[in-house]
């Protein structure tokens, strides 16, 4: 990391570990900022003028850390930076990054447009060359479009005024680090790094920008004893060199559930004299997944999956975590309750949660924020939907943490005999995540219409909240007839296969101590969550005991994901409280789960 960034900057941890250079430049901090009401910015000269205020990036405007604090619709905003380029960087390329900007972006950099990209979840890029060089000034305008209405992949943004149910606080424009970072001309773009468990070995994709005469690429993987392998192969002829790495034997650990092991990986780039033309530190946990039957494998075991649903929103910053620590106590905070895992949901995390998950054997299963797709009575999902998705698996492939994926959530839909738009988009989107990471197991679809039948893995959404109903729904796994959900009795999910399944949300026992005894208690409107309320902690522990024992006690079940971590704004149902103090006694929810599921035991005495 650069000496050079100052203290007080937000955020300042370098936002991409999967692939570190030592030189970039951080870019959050003071902003100008102007809300454009009517979007006529353009027209209005907002792009060469100085901005009416200042906000606090990355935080979004809606949030308390943003200095903003603006929590009404803002469909168009602006930002202004002047930043000098660093003048050692000469004689390199001059890369401008934006983790995130939700939702339609353009760019401009001395009043010169150098990108526009859709979808409020992925990362993107633009290139300064010719716009910008080292040593002088850039001057970078932003504005960010973000509408209510229409199809858009929104996650759990509320599309009215105030928030409700499930639905919260808005998102606008930038929330996530923007930063600079110099590259040769001939340069490493994001690596993909797969792991081999079976042979004992990492495949190093490295694609490049282009390619020169003698190029070579050397990959070199480490562990806490230095070198454990090194390959070296020629760069001049493929645009995407790959390096394969057998570990020796007695080198070989797995990245295990609770072990996050990791090798160290260095990827660089050399001339036909063998000088470094660039280089990347990146690292890689040696770790499978796998399917037999019903049972969903990783390192050919096994594991009963503890699962806690996790929406990433914080009472100051909304969807930026005000602190790395953050991201990390909150991982921290489900170990202590006695998950392993987490579905980070109707979100694309961070990528330093996932590097703190892959740091501590976190399981994840990796979703899109595709809420937002139900206009006018029916799904319309749009082309960027695919593209944003397809982005954020080019982030995401190579964390050994995720182990699958969910393009899309509840996307209800009664099954007939036409198909529909949601039957395309859902094999579409199952298609292009297959195509894009063989490796792991993909749910077409979480919870409601399963519409592809091929689907790796089978699951449904549950609220139920008497434990002996709960038993009774979800009995008919071992004779192949699971509960699946349905729109008032009527289908809305091809046939099960047989494939490994879980619950993929139940629970979501709605309590408020504060509101204990009092009239407020069952007010959906300030406090809200699934069924009927419990009246005390007790009975809290009692139903979380009954119904998560009714999973582990099916040897079926690979697994469950309880609703939720923490509660959300109103949405009062999680193990913590909205801003991570105590709410329950977590000890009970850790017992509760942490027993022997029948899965695990199943499996010993086979």
């Amino acid at each position: 990391m650069p000496s050079s960034v100052a203290p007080d900057v937000p955020r300042a941890e370098y936002p991409r570990p999967q692939m570190v250079r030592p030189d970039w430049l951080n870019l959050n901090g003071p902003w100008q900022f102007e809300i454009d009401a009517g979007d006529t910015g353009l027209e209005r000269g907002l792009r060469e003028r100085d901005l009416a205020g200042t906000i606090t990036v990355p935080f979004a405007p809606e949030s308390e850390l943003s200095g903003i604090g603006n929590t009404d619709f803002m469909p168009t905003v602006w930002y202004r930076r002047t930043v000098t380029i660093p003048a050692e960087w000469a004689g390199r390329r001059t890369l401008l990054h934006f983790g995130a900007v939700d939702h339609d972006a353009t760019v401009w950099v001395n009043g010169v447009e150098v990108v526009r990209h859709r979808g409020g979840f992925s990362p993107f890029t633009a290139d300064l060359s010719g716009v910008a060089r080292p040593g002088e000034e850039a001057t970078i305008v932003v504005r960010a479009r973000d509408s209510r209405h229409g199809p858009q992949a929104r996650g759990k943004q509320s599309t009215r005024y105030h928030n409700y149910e499930c639905l919260y606080t808005r998102t606008t424009g930038i929330w996530q680090t923007v930063w600079l970072e110099p590259v040769p001309d001939v340069h490493l773009r994001r690596p993909r790094i797969t792991p081999d468990v079976a042979g004992s070995a990492f495949t190093v994709v490295a694609p490049l920008s282009a390619n020169r005469p003698g190029n070579s690429v050397r990959v070199t993987v480490s562990d806490p004893d230095g070198v454990v392998v090194a390959s070296t192969v020629r760069a001049d002829i493929d645009l995407s060199p790959t390096v394969r790495l057998e570990l020796p034997a007695g080198r070989v650990r797995l990245w295990e559930p609770g072990d996050g092991f990791l090798y160290d990986v260095k990827i660089e780039l050399l001339d036909a004299a063998g000088a470094v033309i660039d280089a990347v530190d990146s690292y890689a946990g040696l770790r499978s997944v796998s399917i037999d039957g019903k049972r969903l494998l990783i390192n050919g075991k096994p594991v009963f999956q503890r699962l806690v649903l996790d929406q990433g929103y914080y009472p100051d910053g909304l969807m930026t975590a005000p602190s790395d620590e953050a991201l990390l106590r909150d991982i921290e905070l489900s170990l202590a309750a006695g998950f392993n895992g987490a579905r980070l949901h109707q979100k694309v995390f961070e990528e330093r949660f996932l590097y703190h998950a892959d740091r501590l054997g976190y399981l994840v299963w990796g979703e899109f924020g595709d809420w937002g797709s139900h206009a006018e009575g029916e799904h319309k999902h749009t082309a960027s939907f695919v593209t944003q998705w397809l982005e954020v698996l080019e982030r995401d492939v190579s964390h050994p943490s995720i182990i699958g994926w969910c393009p899309l959530n509840e996307t209800g839909q009664v099954i007939h005999d036409h198909l529909t738009h949601l039957d395309d988009v859902t094999r579409g989107m199952f298609l292009a995540t297959k195509l894009a990471d063989p490796t792991r197991p993909v749910i077409d679809a979480s919870g409601y219409s399963h519409r592809v039948p091929e689907t790796d893995v089978y699951d449904s959404h549950n609220y139920e909240q008497e434990p002996e109903a709960f038993a009774e729904q979800l009995s008919g796994l071992s004779k192949d007839q699971p509960y699946v959900n349905d729109i008032e009795g009527r289908p809305i999910s091809v046939p099960y296969r047989g494939q490994p399944y879980f619950v993929s949300e139940y629970g979501g026992i709605w309590w408020n101590p504060e509101l204990a005894g009092t009239e407020q208690a069952a007010d959906r409107s300030t406090s809200w969550g699934y069924g009927q309320r419990v009246r005390t902690e007790e009975e809290f522990h009692e139903r979380f005991a009954g119904l998560t024992g009714v999973l582990l006690d099916d040897p079926d079940m690979f697994g469950y994901c309880y609703t939720q971590l923490t509660d959300v704004f109103q949405e009062e149902n999680g193990i913590y409280r909205f801003d991570r103090s105590t709410k329950l006694d977590v000890s009970r929810v850790r017992a509760a789960q942490t027993r022997e599921a029948a899965y695990e035991r199943t499996a010993s005495e086979g």
